[in-house]
């Protein structure tokens, strides 16, 4: 442990050269007087690093000095393999910790390189947040452990809860691996031959078989990811024609994406917009547009945005005496 604590005091040195006690102990998650023994350790191993007294002072890397920070661990390397997961899903994968060791060692690095300090790191520039707004954090199981699990390539056996039903039932599924998406985790498997998307919120319980998993034949978890993600945002076979207030037309885009297939110049502050959909059902989703929408055609969809409407209606009359 203390090992490692002492790389990580030379990387941070090798970024800024100067450096306060008490930041160092914040970052490293140490007391002050711990930080002082480090550096005093350093400087005993002949590492060019000394303590300055006094109100401004700090812990100092004499210029000039290269330490070889360079090189990635294992761990580190499968760490930045995954880019693009903020610190969350880094958390929830137990790569959290890794993945700090690395980026400190990649602007331990790019502190070397001539001119670097003339610019703005693009990391305080660029932020990747991959939560959804307002969505929770929960999930059914451990995510990290699932993840180590996976590498086995086994089959396995899942309790799992649909969305439309109340209790789970079991099956034994083929997995391919992990996506993350939106904010939420999905387990990607074939389901006796089928392509299946399981959400890691209503997946309860799994246990790895003993037997390989059968997964096809030139297939990967990123093409059979493709396959389920465009099946899921396929245009669909109904078009349904609405009159939508021209103020909702960027929530409409936010909301109904590439479900929207044609769009109207607007007259009076309202638009005409046609939204594909896989059945007539999935209208109900236009009613969180309110009074801001008013559903053209066909006559299908509109009746039944009517028959929806008429019972929230009835659902919230006042009671009668």
């Amino acid at each position: 442990m203390k090992a490692s604590r002492l790389l990580h005091l030379l990387l941070l040195l090798q970024t800024r050269r100067r450096i306060t006690t008490t930041e160092i102990a914040e970052r490293l998650e140490v007391s002050r007087r711990t930080v002082l023994r480090d550096v005093e350790a350093l400087s005993t191993a002949g590492v060019p690093v000394y303590a300055e007294r006094g109100r401004n002072g700090g812990v100092v890397l004499l210029p000039g000095a290269r330490l070889n920070a360079s090189h990635l661990e294992p761990r580190e390397l499968e760490t930045l393999s995954v880019a693009g997961l903020d610190g969350e899903h880094l958390e929830r994968l137990g790569l959290a910790a890794v993945h700090g060791t690395a980026a400190r060692k990649i602007a331990a690095r790019q502190a070397q390189t001539p001119g670097a300090s003339n610019l703005a790191p693009l990391a305080d520039l660029v932020v990747v947040d991959s939560t959804a707004w307002l969505a929770g954090s929960g999930t059914g199981v451990d995510i990290a452990d699932l993840a180590s699990a996976l590498r086995h390539r086994r089959r396995m056996r899942i309790r799992y809860r649909r969305s439309a039903e109340g209790q789970a039932s079991t099956r034994v599924v083929d997995p391919y691996g992990l996506v993350a998406k939106s904010g939420r985790w999905y387990l990607v498997a074939d389901d006796r031959g089928s392509g299946r998307l399981f959400a890691l919120e209503r997946l309860s319980a799994y246990e790895m078989l003993g037997e390989p998993a059968a997964l096809r034949a030139g297939q990967t978890l990123r093409t059979r990811w493709a396959a389920l993600k465009e099946r899921i945002e396929s245009p669909g076979r109904v078009s349904v024609t609405v009159r939508l207030r021209e103020s909702r037309l960027d929530l409409a885009h936010r909301i109904l994406g590439t479900r929207i297939h044609g769009v109207s110049r607007a007259e009076e502050g309202w638009c005409t917009v046609v939204v594909r959909y896989p059945d007539v059902e999935s209208v109900r989703q236009l009613l969180q547009f309110g009074d801001h929408i008013e559903v053209l055609g066909p006559e299908a969809a509109r009746e039944r945005v009517r028959r929806l409407a008429g019972d929230l209606a009835e659902r919230h009359a006042p009671p009668t005496a």
